[in-house]
């Protein structure tokens, strides 16, 4: 049996008008970057779970994407993170929501997943067991980029009211390996000026982020609530 993988970088508007040519060229370079890391696992006969996460890892460190480095900020200008992972062969699920100082919230998805009792962590909870299972941490100098704080900037000028326009770049990955098992990723920094610890459709198992043997597998980008 062959093996297939898809991304996506989020929808949103991202129109010609609303980003540049580098922006465009970027995004697809890194984009192209995430199918390749993805590719090697699968094409080597790996597991469709490693290679969504492959692929999502790759996407988080990007700053072209709403998701880990360069992903939208609160409402009080903090990079907050969600992410999910999702195995197919078993439907077994980790997710993380609030995470303010994990490089890769894919993989402390994971880490919830296979080394813990729970499906969904948040807060400062998530980041004491990111820490404490020794996954790479990130300052939030690191994660948080002056073009979003200055998109923040423009949406807090312009009354505080959610932009449509600002709403793109979660990242996510679904495959199928050789052996016929799917698995699905998605990770995203949620909404400019989000608030009140909201959190969106991405790390909520069957609304943003599912997977399964008998049916396929399935990574949301949109308007969260609208999913939920």
């Amino acid at each position: 049996m062959s093996w297939t993988i898809v991304l996506h970088g989020g929808a949103g508007q991202m129109t010609r008008a609303s980003v540049t040519p580098a922006q465009a060229e970027g995004a697809q370079e890194a984009l192209g970057r995430a199918l390749d890391a993805a590719a090697a696992i699968l094409q080597a006969g790996g597991a469709a779970l490693d290679a969504v996460e492959a692929a999502v890892r790759v996407l988080e460190d990007d700053p072209h994407f709403n998701s880990g480095r360069g992903a939208a900020l609160t409402y009080d200008g903090i990079a907050e993170l969600d992410a999910a992972i999702m195995d197919g062969r078993d439907r077994n699920a980790g997710a993380v929501a609030g995470v303010r100082a994990t490089r890769h919230p894919v993989s402390l998805a994971r880490a919830v997943m296979a080394h813990s009792p729970h499906v969904l962590l948040s807060g400062a909870g998530a980041d004491a067991f990111s820490a404490a299972q020794g996954c790479e941490q990130a300052t939030q100098d690191w994660l948080a980029l002056p073009e979003r704080r200055a998109q923040l900037a423009e949406m807090l000028a312009g009354g505080g009211a959610f932009d449509v326009d600002m709403k793109y770049g979660t990242v996510g990955a679904v495959a199928c390996d050789e052996h016929g098992h799917v698995a699905a990723a998605t990770s995203t920094g949620g909404v400019t000026g989000k608030r009140w610890g909201r959190i969106g459709d991405s790390p909520l198992i069957g609304a943003g982020t599912y997977a399964d043997d008998r049916a396929g597998a399935v990574s949301c980008t949109g308007s969260g609530e609208f999913f939920i």
